[in-house]
Order: structure tokens, then C-alpha cells, then sequence
């Protein structure tokens, strides 16, 4: 199957981000500073060889926390820049500020960036009101497509489903990144409203197709990425025992990377294959032999080698 690459304006496509997404580490130098040059192969290994239709960077697996303003522009400029052409680029803005969140969506849009992935307003825990009226702002300041991510346990608050519903009405508030964990309320909000689901946990992704999603964005998926995308297309096509068995496969990872905070493992990966990643930068710390051991048994367990 071709990748899926409607107009991002396209309120009636079914996937406006295509099928697989992957929440991109930041590469950094060995000091820790941005690795631009890094970012750049990365993000083509991640799109040439991974099957990634979109990318989104300056995510929490990105390290958004730790990253200035400054520097999350020039990623997403860096990234637009090498695979822009070919696949669509998604920058992380959310923060529980909305007067910054709009500011990191007007630089995100200058920049070059194809859509907004906007996170609920963690720690705070404004009510439903504060969060309409916060994803709302964000979607009026910019004319870029946005993706809503509802991450209870990281924000500290739900988006409920009387509330996706009425987002779902703004003509720029498309898709949703659902890391809730009710497939009993997503499946309520993909019955009632044309937002476009995408798990937000690799391992949820097939039971989240089979009540209406569309797609993953992952992490895992820098390592699982072209075979997650042919679990996902096997489902698009029917093949359901296809699909399954290649979720099957896949648990390990799709799990076994999450053993600690996924960005720190999804590094210690790249690393074993030379590939863009470097150190985390504090509070996380990197990987100890430990951890990359029981990293290379999951690997091993899905069918695929982790380089030593």
C-alpha cells in the first residue's frame, strides 16, 4: 500500500497523518547539545526504512521538557528540511501555559512544521472548561491541523468524551492521540464524531483499529516501525489473523520498552545501531548494562537483533 498523503486541510480524510506516526527522540552530541545533523538522518532512517508516514517531533519522547523554544525550532526545521518532502512533520507544542503553547505553535508553523500535536495541560488539572477553551485557543492561533493527546497519567486529567466531542467540531482539530486506556470511551468519541484516533500505546493499536482508529504513533516504532506498519495494513485489508499474529510478534517491544521511560531504552537501541540518538539529558538518565540486556532478549523475543 502507498502511504497514505492527504492535504492536511482535508477535514474528511479518514487519516489525516497517514497510518504510523513515531514520537521521535532528540539526538544530542556527546556534551548533550542538539545534534541537528543527527536529527536529519534519524528522521530519514525513520521515514526510508521504518515506513513512518508522519513524524512527530519535540514530543515528551523528544524530551520536549528539557529543550528550549529555541532549540525546538530549529528541530522542526531540521526535520521538515529532510523528510518534509516526503512525509509530514508534526511538532509537540502542548504545555500547560496556553499563552506559551500558542507562541510554540505560531514558531512551530513558521517554521514549517504540517501539524500540531497539543497535549493536555498537565500537573495544574484545570477543568474540562479550561481544557475547550485551551485546545480551542491553540487551534484558532495557527492554520495547521491539530492533533489533541490525551495522556491521563502523565496530565493528570482526562479529556472526557463530552468534551472530544465538542473539540471535534473546530475545522483544524482532526485527530486525537489517545493514550487513556478506555477503548470504551474511544469507542463512544469514534461513533459520534469524525476525529481520527490514534493509539498513543504501541501495544493498544490493534484492539484500537477494531473500534475505529486509524493508526498508531509510537515509540517502539523506531525499532518495530515497518512491521507495525504491515500489522496495520493487514488489518486495513482484512487479514486479521495476519495483523494479530504480527502483534503477537511485537509485544515484547511494544511493551519491554517502556521497562523504564521509553526514551531512554529507544536511545540505548539506536546507539547499538549506530544511529542518531546520544545521551538523555537530566533527570533522565541513560541506560545501564542492565537495562540494554533485557532490551536485546525483548528484541531477540520479537524476531529482531539489537547490534552489540
Amino acid at each position: 500500500m502507498t502511504h497514505d498523503h492527504p492535504a492536511a486541510t482535508d477535514r474528511a480524510a479518514p487519516r489525516p497523518f497517514g497510518r504510523l506516526l513515531t514520537a521521535m527522540v532528540t539526538p544530542f552530541t556527546a556534551d548533550g547539545s542538539l545534534d541537528l545533523d543527527g536529527a536529519a538522518r534519524l528522521a530519514a532512517y525513520l521515514v526510508d526504512e521504518q515506513g513512518n508516514d508522519a513524524l512527530v517531533v519535540n514530543g515528551t519522547t523528544g524530551e520536549s521538557p528539557t529543550t528550549s523554544d529555541a532549540e525546538k525550532e530549529r528541530l522542526v526545521r531540521a526535520v521538515v528540511e529532510a523528510v518534509g518532502g516526503r512525509a509530514q512533520v508534526v511538532a509537540g507544542v502542548g504545555t500547560n501555559d496556553t499563552r506559551h503553547t500558542i507562541e510554540l505553535a505560531g514558531a512551530a508553523e513558521k517554521a514549517g512544521a504540517h501539524g500540531l500535536l497539543v497535549v493536555t495541560p498537565y500537573y495544574s488539572k484545570p477543568p474540562q472548561a479550561g481544557l475547550f477553551g485551551h485546545f480551542t485557543a491553540v487551534a484558532d492561533a495557527t492554520g495547521l491541523p491539530v492533533m489533541l493527546y490525551d495522556i491521563p497519567h502523565r496530565s493528570g486529567v482526562p479529556i472526557a468524551t463530552e468534551t472530544l466531542c465538542r473539540l471535534a467540531e473546530h475545522e483544524r482539530i482532526v485527530a486525537a492521540k489517545d493514550a487513556k486506556g478506555d477503548l470504551v470511551a474511544t469507542s463512544w468519541v469514534t461513533s459520534r464524531t469524525d476525529l481520527a484516533f490514534y493509539s498513543g500505546e504501541d501495544a493498544l493499536t490493534l484492539p484500537a483499529l477494531a473500534i475505529g482508529g486509524v493508526g498508531l504513533v509510537g515509540t517502539s516504532t523506531h525499532l518495530t516501525g515497518a512491521l507495525t506498519k504491515q500489522m496495520i495494513e493487514a488489518y486495513d485489508r482484512g487479514d486479521q489473523a495476519s495483523a494479530l499474529a504480527l502483534h503477537r510478534r511485537l509485544l515484547p517491544l511494544f511493551t519491554g520498552i517502556f521497562r523504564t521511560q521509553g526514551t531512554i531504552l529507544v536511545k540505548a537501541a539506536l546507539a547499538a545501531h549506530g544511529l542518531p540518538a546520544g545521551p538523555v539529558r537530566p533527570p533522565l538518565v541513560d541506560a545501564v548494562e542492565a537495562e540494554i540486556a533485557q532490551l536485546r532478549a525483548d528484541c531477540a523475543e520479537a524476531g529482531l537483533e539489537l547490534s552489540s
